[in-house]
C-alpha cells in the first residue's frame, strides 16, 4: 500500500491523550479513547495489506504473522525483559507473583483475558500492574487469527461481497457492546467480541473505500467534523461514563471520517496538519511509546503509593519519550529490514523461543510466590476481621441464596428495632463492629449481604448472575420479617459507570413498603493493601498513619444525589481530612486490605456514623 503520513500523525493523536490520561492528567479525561482509534487504524491497514495479497494471488497465513511478528514482537519482547528486570527489584511478593502471571498471559496473548478475571481498567489499583495495557495487544492478536481467514473465503466465495458479510458482524458486536455496558461492562471493554466492530469499521473503510467527494468544501468539513468526534471523546468521555457502546462512537467514526478525507487530492487542512514532523514522528514511535508509557507508570505509582507530582509526572514524559525513540531505533527498525535474522525461519524461531522464555520466566515467578526472600523485612500481618458468617449471611457466589436464615444473620438481638443491613461487601465489612456497638445502635442489626452485589433492585450482571434474585429476596425479607428499616452500604465506586438511577428506584420502593432508608456511602479505598503502605512508608520513615485515599473524592455527592427520600451518611467527612484517612489507630490496621474494615476498623466507623434508634422504633440522632 501507498505509505500515508497523515496515518501515523493520526497515530500520534491517539497516543498522546492515552500517554497523558495514564500519567494524570485530568485535562483529558478520555485520552484512553485513543486505543479505540488504534483499533480503528489498525483494522484499516492490516485488511488493506491482506487485500493486496490477494489481488496479487499471494495471499498466505504464514507470510501474514510473519509480517505480524517482524511488527509487534520485538518491541513487547524488549520492554517485558525490561519491565520483569524492573519487578523483580521493586514489587513485593505477592504483587510479583500476580505479574507474573501476567507475563504469562500477555506473551501469549491473552491478557485482555486475564485481566477481565482479575482487574478492572479503571480501578484504584490498575496503576499497579505493569503489563495491563497489553490486553489491547491480545485483542488485536485475537482479531488476526480469524481475520485473514474471513477475509480470503469472502474474496473466494462470496465475490468481494464485502458488507454483505462484514456488516452484520459489526452490527451485533455494536450491539454486544452497548449491551455490555450495563450487564458486564468489564467484560465488555476487555474481550474481543465487544470491540470487533472497531477493527471492522476500519476494515471496511479500506475494502468498500468510499470514492472522494468532488465538493473540496464538504471534505474540509468532514475532516473537521472528524477533529470534533475526536475531541468530544477526549474531553467529555469519562472513566465514569459506559464504555464502549454508544461513546465509543466518537473516536471510532472520528478515526473513519480522518482516514477518508486523507485520501483526497488536494489534501485537506486537517490532513496537511495530521502530516507535520514532530506529529508524524510520534506517530512513527507510537508503538513503542505506548508499550514503555505504562510500566513507567507504575512502577513510578508502586514506589510513591499515591497520587504523583507534576515533576513526576514531567520525568516520566521524557524518559517515555527517550526509550520509545531507543526502542523504534535500535529494536522496531533492525526487524522490519531486509537481512538474515528478518527471514521467516529466523523470524518464528526468535518467537517461539521469546515466548518460551516469558513464560518460563513467568511460571518461576509464579511458582515462586514471587520470591518472598527478596523482602525478609516484610510479613504479611495476619489482621483481625470478624466473623462476617460467609456462606449464609455473606454470600460469595458459590452458596445458595436460600441458605440465607433470619435466625443466623441477626447479628445484634435483644432491641425492639429490626434493621437489614442489604449490600456487598462493603456493608459486611461493618458486621465484625456492631456488638461493641450494640448499646449505642439500639437495635437488631440484620446481615443479609452478597459479594459483589450492590443493594440495586435493577442490578444485573452478566458475571454474578444471581445478584437480581439476591436483591428480590431482601423485599420478600423485609415483608416476611415485618422490618421497617434498611441501611444501604456497598462500594460504590464499582458501580458508578453505570449510574445510581437504580439507587433511587430501590429507596422508592422500600418507601412504598412503608421503609424508613438509610444509605451509607462510600468509605475509603486506598491504592493498595494498607499491609503494603504501612512497609512503604517505614522505609521512609514516615510516622504519620494517614494516607492520600485513591478514588474520585466527590463519589459521594454522586451517590447523594440520587437518594431522595432516604437518610445518607458520608463516611469520608468522618474519617478522612483533607484527602487523607487514618490507615491505623494505635499500631493497629483500621482495613484488612485496600477498604474494607477490619474489626478495629468497623468498630471505630459504626460508633463515629452510624444511626442509632431509640426503643420506641423511631431514630434517635444521625451523629
Amino acid at each position: 500500500m501507498k505509505y500515508r503520513r497523515d496515518i501515523d500523525g493520526l497515530r500520534a493523536v491517539a497516543v498522546l491523550p492515552v500517554v497523558l490520561f495514564h500519567f494524570g492528567i485530568t485535562a483529558i479525561p478520555g485520552g484512553f479513547t485513543g486505543v479505540d482509534i488504534f483499533f480503528v487504524i489498525s483494522g484499516y491497514l492490516i485488511s488493506g495489506s491482506l487485500l493486496d495479497d490477494l489481488e496479487r494471488g499471494q495471499f498466505s497465513i504464514v507470510s501474514f504473522y510473519w509480517r505480524r511478528a517482524r511488527r509487534i514482537l520485538p518491541a513487547l519482547v524488549f520492554v517485558t525483559l525490561l519491565t520483569c528486570i524492573a519487578a523483580l527489584f521493586i514489587l513485593l511478593p505477592s504483587d510479583l507473583h500476580e505479574f507474573s502471571l501476567s507475563v504469562i498471559a500477555s506473551s501469549t496473548f491473552w491478557s485482555n483475558i486475564y485481566f477481565w478475571k482479575t482487574t478492572n481498567y479503571f480501578s484504584i489499583d490498575a496503576e499497579l500492574r505493569p503489563l495491563l495495557h497489553t490486553w489491547s495487544l491480545s485483542v488485536e492478536e485475537q482479531y488476526y487469527i480469524f481475520a485473514p481467514i474471513l477475509m480470503f473465503l469472502i474474496y473466494r466465495y462470496f465475490g468481494k461481497r464485502w458488507l454483505t458479510i462484514l456488516l452484520p458482524i459489526i452490527l451485533g458486536s455494536f450491539v454486544l457492546a452497548i449491551m455490555a455496558t450495563s450487564m458486564a461492562p468489564t467484560a465488555g471493554f476487555y474481550l474481543l467480541p465487544t470491540r470487533i466492530w472497531e477493527l471492522m469499521l476500519g476494515a471496511v473503510l479500506m475494502l468498500k473505500r468510499p470514492p472522494a467527494l468532488g465538493n473540496r468544501l464538504v471534505m474540509e468539513l468532514a475532516g473537521l467534523a472528524g477533529v470534533g468526534l475526536l475531541a468530544i471523546g477526549f474531553l467529555t468521555v469519562s472513566e465514569s461514563d459506559p464504555f464502549p457502546g454508544y461513546n465509543a462512537l466518537y473516536p471510532c467514526l472520528g478515526t473513519a471520517l480522518l482516514i477518508y478525507v486523507g485520501q483526497s487530492t488536494p489534501s485537506t487542512i486537517v490532513t496537511r496538519i495530521l502530516e507535520t514532523r514532530p506529529l508524524v514522528w510520534i506517530g512513527l514511535i507510537s508503538y513503542s511509546l505506548y508499550l514503555v508509557h505504562w510500566p513507567i507508570n507504575s512502577f513510578a505509582h508502586y514506589l510513591s503509593l499515591q497520587k504523583l507530582d507534576p515533576s513526576m509526572i514531567v520525568v516520566m514524559t521524557v524518559a517515555s519519550f527517550a526509550l520509545a525513540a531507543f526502542s523504534w531505533k535500535y529494536v522496531e527498525q533492525p526487524f522490519r529490514q531486509k537481512r538474515t535474522f528478518t527471514a521467516p525461519v529466523p523470524i518464528f524461531a526468535f518467537s517461539a523461543g521469546a515466548i518460551a522464555l516469558l513464560c518460563v520466566g513467568g511460571a518461576a515467578g509464579a511458582l515462586g510466590n514471587g520470591f518472598p526472600q527478596r523482602f525478609p523485612d516484610f510479613a504479611q500481618q495476619r489482621i483481625p476481621v470478624g466473623d462476617w458468617r460467609n456462606g449464609t449471611c455473606f454470600n460469595e457466589g458459590s452458596s445458595q441464596i436460600e441458605n440465607w436464615n433470619l435466625g443466623d444473620c441477626t447479628r445484634t438481638r435483644g432491641f425492639k428495632t429490626d434493621v437489614l443491613l442489604w449490600g456487598d461487601s462493603f456493608a459486611a465489612h461493618y458486621v465484625s463492629g456492631l456488638d461493641a456497638n450494640a448499646n449505642q445502635i439500639q437495635a437488631n442489626v440484620v446481615e443479609y449481604t452478597y459479594a459483589g452485589c450492590p443493594p440495586i433492585l435493577s442490578y444485573f450482571s452478566y458475571a454474578r448472575p444471581n445478584c437480581t434474585r439476591f436483591n428480590q429476596q431482601a423485599l420478600k425479607i423485609i415483608g416476611d420479617a415485618g422490618i421497617r428499616t434498611a441501611i444501604l452500604s456497598g462500594r460504590w465506586t464499582d458501580y458508578a459507570a453505570r449510574s445510581f438511577d437504580g439507587l433511587q428506584q430501590t429507596i422508592d420502593t422500600l418507601r412504598g413498603l412503608g421503609v424508613r432508608v438509610f444509605v451509607i456511602g462510600q468509605s475509603p479505598e486506598f491504592i493498595t493493601d494498607v499491609r503494603k503502605i504501612a512497609f512503604f512508608a517505614k522505609r521512609r520513615n514516615l510516622d504519620d498513619t494517614s494516607w492520600p485515599m485513591a478514588m474520585d473524592p466527590g463519589i459521594n455527592d454522586r451517590v447523594r444525589s440520587f437518594t431522595k427520600g432516604a437518610t445518607f451518611i458520608d463516611p469520608l467527612k468522618f474519617l478522612c481530612s483533607a484527602g487523607r484517612c487514618s490507615f491505623a489507630d494505635a499500631g493497629q490496621f483500621l482495613y484488612f486490605d485496600y477498604g474494607h474494615f477490619s474489626t478495629i476498623g468497623a468498630t471505630l466507623a459504626i460508633s463515629k456514623y452510624w444511626p442509632n434508634f431509640a426503643a420506641n422504633n423511631t431514630l434517635a440522632t444521625t451523629k
